[in-house]
């Protein structure tokens, strides 16, 4: 690795530490960087509420946003390599959308089909039960397709197809539902980083370790892919397998993200491109790193703006995230003339 690379890098490190603590320190209530820091190491800390803030809310809100935020980047990532279009993010699969409609038939659903749903609601877990199983049988259709399928760009053909019957049922649950399930579907819709416990963020985080690690021995792959599937082939790559790999890698990361944060927009589909812009280069083992630092400090200072500091008032972080990405992405694209892929 060049060293302009690792100098890079420790600059990322130095920047994730800062907005960690910064994520931490502001809110409704603003607490000074020594007594998150005291309370992270299990010291005491100037007022008692303050531990009880950190430990049972910011903490694993901020330890959400890293997971969230490189999720998303590195899974967008693999999307834009496997299907070499600057455009694919990691919900082109229809995996959210699979989510979605996990969770409009848990909301919305329940007065259609009787009142058995209903008691689901009581339950936290029943939200998350249900865009993990959307997920799933989104990702078990695309995954039979792609080992039918020659052709990668009929594999995103057929999962922004797969996202159109999905979005078309929920359409049709939210004419019969009533105001109040729309709008728990609406708020659902929004994301949120800040309603796992401790028990939930391990389970998050055990599905998550499993995407990354998948993508990680897929590192030789995309770099195959960037040259061509038909050079790709000639060079040895088992396109199926390897095809297969980014796929499963892809769907755990961005379904898992879904169900427990619900569907957080420009994450996935801005990382990658900031990250190339940045580092200049289009070997993923460079990329696949620095996306995961990207991704995990913008989605903190996203949350720590979305937190309004000071204020009772906490904006949707989706709206966030795309209020501040979109004019980075412009601003960037424009700067360098060219896009890098």
């Amino acid at each position: 690795m060049k060293n302009s690379y690792k100098y890079s890098f420790l600059i990322l490190g130095i920047i994730l530490v800062f907005c960690f603590f910064m994520n931490i320190s502001l809110g409704s209530v603003s607490i000074p960087f020594k007594d998150v820091f005291n309370s992270l190491i299990g010291a005491s800390t100037a007022n008692e509420t303050w531990q009880h803030i950190i430990q049972g809310y910011r903490l694993p809100k901020a330890f959400t946003a890293i997971l969230v935020g490189s999720g998303l980047g590195i899974s967008g990532l693999l999307m834009q390599t496997l299907f070499r279009n600057p455009l694919a993010g990691p919900f082109v699969l229809g995996i959210t959308s699979g989510a979605s409609l996990g969770v409009a038939l848990i909301i919305m659903g329940a007065s259609i089909f009787g009142g058995a749903l209903a008691g689901l609601l009581i339950s936290k877990w029943s939200l998350v039960i249900a865009a993990s199983l959307g997920s799933f049988l989104v990702l078990l259709a695309v995954l039979i397709v792609s080992m039918r399928v020659r052709d990668t760009m009929a594999i995103l053909i057929i999962g922004l197809m797969f996202g159109s019957i999905t979005a078309a049922v929920v359409s049709v649950l939210s004419y019969f539902s009533s105001a109040e399930q729309l709008q728990q579907y609406i708020f659902w819709g929004f994301g949120s980083l800040g309603n796992l416990a401790w028990n939930e963020l391990l389970v998050f985080f055990i599905i998550y370790s499993i995407g990354i690690l998948i993508s990680m021995t897929s590192i030789k792959s995309l770099n195959t892919l960037l040259l061509g599937e038909n050079y790709a082939k000639s060079l040895g790559l088992d396109l199926k397998k390897s095809r297969l790999l980014i796929i499963l890698a892809t769907s755990l990361l961005a379904g898992t993200i879904t169900a427990f944060a619900g569907p957080i927009a420009f994450i996935g589909l801005a990382i990658p491109h900031i990250t190339r812009q940045v580092f200049n280069t289009s070997n993923h083992k460079i990329l696949l790193p620095a996306v995961f630092l990207f991704g995990a400090i913008i989605m903190l200072i996203c949350d720590s703006i979305a937190q309004l500091p000071t204020s009772d008032y906490t904006l949707p972080i989706n709206a966030i995230t795309s209020l501040i990405g979109a004019p980075v992405v412009i601003w960037l694209l424009v700067r360098k003339r060219k896009m890098i892929f």
